[in-house]
Formats: structure tokens, sequence, C-alpha cells
């Protein structure tokens, strides 16, 4: 595996050396530093970051992903803050840049970008066997997915209601998606910053008559039975989503990149097959 130390800020960075203090404001980054073997160099976390449950319970919380106590990420005194473009606020950010020697950038648009971010904090943190490791499997998923055909479906993947959002088609989920060859609607890209990455939508949208099924997923909005019943009872979606099928999904498995991606392609295989 190279070693590759450059993040998607395009910042290189140093070998973090022997007694790192790393706090991650990403779930999925903080279950992957886990999945590294980095326990005793996790000083905090967000109230978000609840995998592996049995062992994240003793890293101290600083907040949420988009409610970061600064105070509470200085006091940890933390060489190194591990972020994400999509889930954190670039002030907060900004901000914590005074306290905080390294701050590692992540964005994974696709199940491929885990192997460099393997990479960059395999690099950094000295665990290139754990990220090869990784790698490997993660390989092996891919293998395993792609060498099946898959029948195309056209797929509206909600996130929230209230108001009603969806992905754009260049998200980390609608890639994930199309491993098993199915289509996020609408048919739209969000942007390098994100503007309409997660846009809002009407349930009388006229482009939701070209949906093959639903998905509602279980985070960030936790969605449950009820809201699929509802949903397929709405009169103003009764133009587009009549008749479709209307069902769950775990949101962490699709969306959830890092380790979490080995078993959410796994996930979404056996889902696939199911449905």
């Amino acid at each position: 595996m190279s070693e590759q130390t450059v993040d998607a800020a395009g910042v290189k960075h140093p070998r973090a050396g022997e007694r790192p203090r790393i706090v991650s404001l990403v779930p999925s980054i903080t279950e992957l530093l886990f999945a590294l073997g980095l326990d005793r160099q996790i000083v905090g976390r967000t109230g978000f970051c609840v995998h592996p449950r049995d062992r994240v319970r003793v890293v101290p919380k600083v907040g949420g992903t988009k409610s970061v106590r600064i105070d509470a990420v200085r006091a940890l005194q933390p060489t190194h803050l591990v972020v994400n473009i999509d889930e954190n606020e670039r002030s907060t950010v900004d901000a914590l840049r005074a306290y905080v020697p390294h701050i590692v950038v992540t964005h994974p648009l696709v199940p491929d970008d885990n192997f460099a971010l393997f990479a960059l904090l395999g690099a950094i943190f000295d665990r290139q066997d754990a990220a090869q490791h990784l790698s490997d499997a993660l390989q092996t998923q891919l293998d395993n997915v792609t060498a099946r055909d898959w029948p195309h479906q056209r797929v509206l993947y909600a996130i929230w209601r209230d108001p009603w959002m969806t992905v754009a088609r260049d998200t980390y989920i609608s890639a994930m998606l199309r491993l098993v060859n199915w289509h996020t609607l609408p048919d739209i890209d969000g942007g390098p910053m994100g503007a309409q990455r997660y846009p809002a939508f009407d349930l009388n949208a006229q482009w939701l008559a070209d949906v093959d099924r639903v998905l509602l997923s279980s985070e960030p909005y936790r969605f449950t039975q009820a809201h699929c019943d509802r949903l397929a009872q709405d009169p103003r979606a009764a133009g587009g989503l009549a008749g479709k099928r209307i069902e769950l999904i775990d949101g962490e498995q699709v969306s959830w990149y890092g380790s979490r991606a080995i078993d959410g392609i796994g996930y979404l295989q056996r889902y696939a097959s199911r449905h």
C-alpha cells in the first residue's frame, strides 16, 4: 500500500509519532480509527460516533457533528482532528485550527475512495498493516458485487422529511447504490461544494413517476415502517408513487464509509437479492 498522506483538502501530513491524541468529528471515521487499532489514541468523538459500541463509550463526547463544542475539543489537547467536508461545518473546523496542530480532512465520494482513506490514516498513524488488511477485505467485496449482473432500478433514497430530502448522483450514497445497479432520482449532481448534494423535493414532483422503488433510510432521519405506510397513503404522492414499493433501508450500511463499507457492500448485495 502506498503511503498516501495527502488529505481531501490537499494538505500533506507528517507521521503522527508515538503518542497522537485524536479527536474524530465523523462517526464512520471514528469506527475506522478503532478498526485500525487506535483505541488508546482516540481522545474525543461526537455523540453520533456510536460504533463500535463496546469500545467507543469510554471516549469523551464533544457535541454533535454540526454542533461541536470548541472548548470541549480544546480541553482534550488533541494533536489531530479528523473531519469531513459533508458532515462538519467549515466555520467549526476553521475555529479549531487555532488549537489543533493537524486537521485531517476527508471526503470519500465513491466506494473506491476508501482505499485512499485507509492508506491516509494508516500512514499518518503508523497502522499500514491494518490499513492493508481493510483494503484487501474491501477489494474482495467489490470483486463480489461487480461479478454479478444486477437488474437496473431507479430509486428514491429519502434521508429526511418535513421537508422531504434525497441525495444527488455525486454523493457516496448514490455511488454505493450503483454497485447493485440502483440509480437515484432525480438525476442531478450536487456540485463540488455540496450546495445541492442533498436536495429537497415535493411529493407531487413529476419525476417521481419514474421511480421504481422508494428507500426510506434509518438515518439521519429515523424512518420507520409507519412512515412507509403513511407515505403509501399520502394523497400528495398518489400521482407518482402509487403502487410503488416503499421500504426501509439501513442508512449506516449505505452511507458510512471507512471500515463499514466492507460490511455495507455485503449488506447491499443481500438487500438487493431479497428485494
